[in-house]
C-alpha cells in the first residue's frame, strides 16, 4: 500500500511514453472528479468547472518538463504567481479548488499518482462535509440590496433598523443620481440571517422609498463570471 502512495512511477526522474500517458489520464481523471465535487452543493461556473478539469493535467507536463532543472523550476514558480485565473475576484472555494487543483498536478507531474488520488479524495470531501455541517455559516452569502429613493429622502440611515432585523451585516458602497438628478439609487453589500424573510425585507423598505425600484440580486461579479 505505502508502495503505491509514496513511491513515483518514474523511475530515476526519467520521463518515458508510459509514465506520461498514465500521469497525463489519472491527473485528468482527478481534475473531472474535482470538477464534480466542487459543484455539489455549490454554485461553480461552467468556465471555473472547465478549468478545474484540465489544470491538473497542465500543471503535471509543467512539472515534468522542468523534472530536475532547478533554474527552469525556478522561472516557472515566477510565472505562476503571475498567472489570473479570473478577471474578477474569486471566492473562497474557487481559490481552494484551483490549489487543489494544482496540488494534484504537482503530484503527478513527480509521478505520485497515488498520493495525488488520495489527497484529492481527503480534501474534496472534508470540504462537502464542512459545507453541509455549514461550518462557519458558509451558507449566509452576501447579496446585493438596489434601493431607488428620491431626492427629497434624507437616506443616510433610514434602512439601518430594518438591515439590523434582517441582516446579519450590511454596508453601503455605493450612491448614485438617476433621473437626471431626481432619484439616487443606493448599493448595499449584505449578508441575510438565517431564516429572514427577502420579501419583508423589500416590503418594508418599499413604505419608506415610495414604492420605488429595490433589487435584491447576487454580487456583480459573481453575476458576470456566470455563476
Amino acid at each position: 500500500m505505502s508502495t503505491l502512495l509514496f513511491e513515483s512511477i518514474m523511475e530515476a526522474g526519467t520521463i518515458t511514453g508510459a509514465s506520461f500517458f498514465a500521469a497525463t489520464l489519472c491527473s485528468l481523471a482527478i481534475g473531472v472528479y474535482i470538477a464534480f465535487m466542487a459543484n455539489i452543493k455549490g454554485s461553480t461556473s461552467k468556465s471555473m468547472t472547465i478549468t478545474l478539469a484540465l489544470l491538473p493535467a497542465i500543471v503535471q507536463l509543467v512539472i515534468m518538463l522542468v523534472n530536475g532543472n532547478i533554474g527552469a523550476g525556478i522561472a516557472v514558480a515566477g510565472a505562476f504567481s503571475l498567472v489570473r485565473f479570473r478577471s474578477q475576484p474569486g471566492s473562497g472555494q474557487d481559490i481552494t479548488n484551483i490549489f487543489l487543483a494544482m496540488a494534484v498536478g504537482l503530484s503527478t507531474g513527480m509521478g505520485y499518482i497515488g498520493l495525488a488520488l488520495v489527497f484529492a479524495v481527503i480534501i474534496t470531501i472534508a470540504n462537502l462535509v464542512l459545507r453541509i455541517v455549514d461550518f462557519g455559516g458558509m451558507g449566509a452569502e452576501v447579496r446585493t440590496v438596489k434601493i431607488t429613493v428620491p431626492e427629497s429622502l434624507d437616506f443616510e440611515g433610514i434602512f439601518d433598523d430594518i438591515f439590523a432585523r434582517y441582516t446579519s451585516n450590511a454596508t453601503l458602497n455605493e450612491v448614485k443620481t438617476t433621473g437626471m438628478g431626481s432619484l439616487y439609487k443606493l448599493s448595499y453589500d449584505v449578508t441575510m440571517r438565517r431564516g429572514a424573510s427577502t420579501k419583508a425585507m423589500i416590503d418594508e423598505m418599499r413604505l419608506r422609498n415610495g414604492n420605488l425600484e429595490i433589487s435584491f440580486s447576487r454580487p456583480v461579479a459573481a453575476v458576470a463570471e456566470g455563476i
